[in-house]
């Protein structure tokens, strides 16, 4: 009865706001307490109580009562936090302050002249009693006091951690607490772990949840690839000014490695309880993923100019980007690692009963927290690297990118996927660490093979080129760059993994394909320059890919002959015409796909997803560095590298759509991404803007790099087909036997260098990662969906 009561008071209160036409005076504490004080009501309830039309219309026509409304609940917040809420009364009002703030926030973001009220000093300026909030700070801007007020509330004893008090007199104060005490969860630089409170953990879900809505601006910002252009919020709160900023960073990253959703492996154990920890556990990583976003820089002025005035041109250095750098202990590193490699491989598990463990969700944004831990802590890199252990996130990593191809709500997550896998191939330990025989049993819809991760690596591509979504294009540049930055490293590839290669190659190579788009020849290079590195670097133990190379010597020949006459040219597009699909995929044998797996499956009509901005060019995305005779990297100027002059000279045009799509217009930004997939799969448009001539052909046919490969096959082809003669062979494992004991010392070409294309940072894709990461937090905050239906502008949500 209690509840209905509550409810229906709290409705009262919203209506009477909703319906004052005069401005209710911030003294009037009977009117403003109805809010918080003598109500208990769950943020579902404030979400479902406080219709989005209502804040609006206050927002446009009671423009003081909303300052005031926001003002009232952040002082409650501030008392709160000075006072430790040492009652339940006081606890209940300090949620309810939160809840209405989160369900408030977004609409205040949505309208740019309300944006920096926040910001302003003296908020709702005018109203009686505007200095009890800052008699202790000067005049704070409301948003550093919200900020503070909620990093104090997140080290409050008996409220969101737990108690130290040796009596029962005993008074923790909140000015004097050392909140490095009090730190959530052992882990990194913390070795006690305190008894898990289910109320503490709901409770510190509930702030996080605010404090991801304040830092939510962002949101409402168009894209921009200005990178001096900070979030405020964000920027603030991971200042100096924030006191509790190293144990908070650590309490997140903690909690986060620590969680075990499998819990005490009982069977269907999270049917039977509740797991409070999750919630805290998805909101904690959040909060990682969007505060690791800045890493310093001039936030954008707010309204009142002065707040920043004594800040340093550089601005505040970003303390959490500081800390997660400054991590350097072997068992800190096994720790993080351990901990995301368990979670990440959660959804995979494999039990005998069906739905007896529990699936986490937010794998996502344990990716872009994996990213953001390489690129901000090499030495954590190196760790990664060190061991197979890197092994524990690649299996995960190629399961998701297998498991999303078909679904075009997924396309953000092929792409971290992705760049990961881009960025630890720029490494030769992850090369190395590949040829591990991979002996998981992770039901995939791939073919069944016996081999390493090196060959689980092609086969995944192959499956991703060849069976995914048309939108995928983009990204095959990146997938066949990883094989060639791994190939010098590949010991002994599985025929399975070998005619999948040359199954590319066969696909790239038709004239059709090489001549309807500028820059599908680039595809054919990578594919050439892994088979060169793997002849010249790993010959003795790969006879399966060099069979498969004299099986499927045709392709390297009719390559080497590409006709580029006139007549050609047209025949080949009008070819193009009759067959649009990318790639003939049923000259590639397909084998039973392994047991337990199932098909990669479209997105459900309806699914939402937020867009994307289109990604740099492969030649913006990587540098080339040269592997030295000792081992180390030498960068590699661009205009002179050694064997693929060509691919560089074309890589500018590769890149020319990308370059025309982050220059247009903002509003576009999901459009230019789904025009530079159109470009490159529609022959229609593609040739309307570029046509193929004969110059354009041989300006590249004569840079193929076919030297090594044509050896190859002028010493072997003639053995292979005398043996096979002389003993009467049909059988491929006697072929194979002899291959594994030839040589072809002194009959090939002189080595080339081994060369390197490492991810580097641009604009380009930061501005990617960040409309990518506010998107996923936008979907997967449903339940209360805290910017459903507000007017976010860093990406458009579509329904599919």
């Amino acid at each position: 009865m209690g509840s209905s009561d509550s409810k229906l008071n709290f409705r009262k209160a919203v209506i009477q706001l909703t319906t004052k036409t005069q401005p209710v005076e911030a003294t009037e504490d009977a009117f403003w307490d109805q809010f918080w004080s003598d109500t208990t009501i769950t943020v579902q309830d404030v979400f479902a109580l406080v219709p989005a039309a209502e804040i609006r219309a206050v927002r446009e026509e009671s423009p003081s009562n909303l300052a005031t409304l926001c003002y009232k609940a952040v002082e409650k917040l501030v008392q709160g936090a000075e006072s430790g809420c040492p009652t339940e009364k006081e606890k209940q009002v300090v949620l309810n302050c939160t809840r209405i703030l989160s369900r408030i926030l977004p609409y205040i973001f949505e309208d740019q002249d309300w944006r920096g009220f926040f910001w302003s000093t003296v908020p709702g300026a005018g109203h009686a009693g505007a200095d009890e909030l800052d008699d202790d700070d000067g005049a704070r801007p409301l948003a550093e006091s919200l900020l503070l007020a909620i990093a104090d509330l997140l080290f409050c004893p008996d409220f969101t951690v737990h108690s130290h008090k040796r009596g029962p007199d005993s008074i923790e104060s909140m000015q004097s607490l050392d909140s490095c005490e009090y730190i959530w969860e052992a882990g990194v630089g913390f070795a006690q772990s305190p008894p898990l409170n289910y109320i503490h953990d709901l409770n510190r879900a509930e702030l996080l949840r605010l404090l991801l809505t304040c830092f939510s601006e962002a949101m409402y910002l168009p894209p921009s690839t200005d990178n001096s252009v900070l979030n405020p919020w964000v920027t603030f709160f991971c200042s100096t000014e924030n006191r509790h900023a190293l144990p908070l960073f650590t309490s997140l990253l903690n909690v986060v490695c620590a969680y075990d959703p499998v819990g005490y492996g009982i069977p269907y154990n999270h049917l039977l309880f509740s797991d409070y920890r999750e919630q805290l556990v998805e909101q904690a990583v959040q909060i990682l993923i969007v505060t690791l976003e800045h890493d310093g820089g001039v936030p954008h002025p707010p309204a009142s100019p002065s707040s920043i005035e004594e800040q340093e041109p550089a601005g505040p250095e970003n303390l959490f980007v500081n800390y997660l750098s400054r991590i350097h202990r072997e068992e800190d590193f096994d720790f993080v690692l351990k901990g995301l490699a368990r979670l990440l491989t959660n959804p995979l598990t494999q039990t005998y009963l069906p739905n007896s463990t529990k699936k986490i969700q937010f794998h996502q944004e344990l990716l872009v927290l994996f990213w953001k831990l390489c690129d901000f802590n090499k030495k954590f890199l190196f760790f990664v690297l060190k061991s197979s252990d890197v092994l524990d996130v690649l299996v995960p990593i190629l399961y998701y990118l297998n498991d999303a191809r078909a679904d075009q709500s997924r396309v953000g997550l092929m792409h971290i996927g992705v760049f990961i896998l881009l960025l630890l191939s720029g490494e030769r330990n992850f090369g190395v660490r590949l040829n591990k025989p991979y002996s998981l049993h992770v039901p995939m819809d791939i073919p069944v093979f016996t081999g390493t991760h090196a060959d689980l690596l092609i086969v995944v591509f192959h499956k991703i080129i060849t069976t995914g979504h048309q939108r995928l294009q983009p990204l095959f540049d990146c997938l066949l760059t990883i094989i060639v930055n791994v190939s010098p490293y590949l010991k002994s590839l599985s025929m399975v993994a070998a005619n999948k290669l040359l199954h590319l190659l066969e696909a790239f190579s038709t004239s059709w394909f090489l001549f309807s788009v500028a820059q599908n020849h680039h595809l054919v290079f990578f594919l050439l320059e892994a088979f060169n590195n793997i002849i010249q670097y790993q010959f003795d133990g790969n006879c399966s890919l060099v069979y498969a190379i004299i099986r499927k010597r045709n392709v390297f020949h009719q390559l080497a002959n590409l006709p580029s006459d006139p007549a050609s040219i047209q025949k080949a597009l009008q070819r193009k015409k009759k067959s649009p699909d990318v790639i003939s995929r049923t000259s590639s044998q397909e084998t039973v796909s392994m047991e337990g797996s199932h098909p990669a499956a479209p997105a459900e009509p309806g699914t939402l997803k937020a867009s994307l901005v289109a990604i740099p060019g492969i030649d913006k995305l990587t540098e080339k560095s040269q592997v030295s005779e000792d081992g180390t990297m030498v960068s590699v100027p661009k205009a002179d590298s050694p064997h693929t002059a060509c691919s560089d000279q074309s890589a500018a045009a590769a890149t020319s759509d990308t370059e025309s799509n982050s220059g247009r217009d903002n509003e576009d930004v999901f459009y230019t991404e789904a025009e530079m997939e159109r470009r490159r799969l529609s022959s229609a448009s593609s040739t309307s803007l570029w046509a193929p001539t004969p110059e354009w052909i041989l300006s590249w046919k004569c840079k193929l790099p076919l030297q090594t490969i044509m050896r190859l096959l002028q010493v072997l082809v003639p053995q292979v087909e005398k043996i096979c003669i002389d003993k009467g062979l049909t059988d491929e494992s006697e072929i194979l036997k002899f291959l594994q004991h030839g040589t072809l010392v002194g009959l090939l070409p002189v080595p080339h260098p081994i060369l390197i294309r490492k991810y580097q940072a641009n604009a380009g894709t930061a501005m990617w990662f960040r409309t990518y990461m506010w998107g996923v937090v936008y979907l997967r905050n449903v339940d209360p969906p805290i910017w459903y239906d507000t007017d976010v502008r860093l990406f458009e949500i579509q329904r599919m």
